[in-house]
């Protein structure tokens, strides 16, 4: 389990295990708010092509999915 700071986490650099379309390396560029301003969510900048993709960011701990920084 990655542990992660939710106030840290905009601008973090994370690296997926298993890739789609050579997106291997991804930025936090964007935190998602509830209306009680709790993160609820997260977007993905793929730094390869720049394509955005909106997740849960607790999924983000999952050590079988994804490592902190860029490997």
């Amino acid at each position: 389990m990655n542990q992660i700071n939710p106030s840290k986490l905009l601008f973090s650099k994370w690296t997926a295990l298993n890739p789609t379309k050579k997106r291997r390396h991804f930025i936090v560029t964007k935190l998602i708010f509830s209306p009680d301003e709790t993160i609820i969510g997260c977007e993905l900048e793929a730094v390869i092509d720049k394509s955005i993709t909106e997740m849960d960011w607790k999924l983000l701990k999952d050590v079988s999915y994804w490592q902190t920084g860029w490997r």
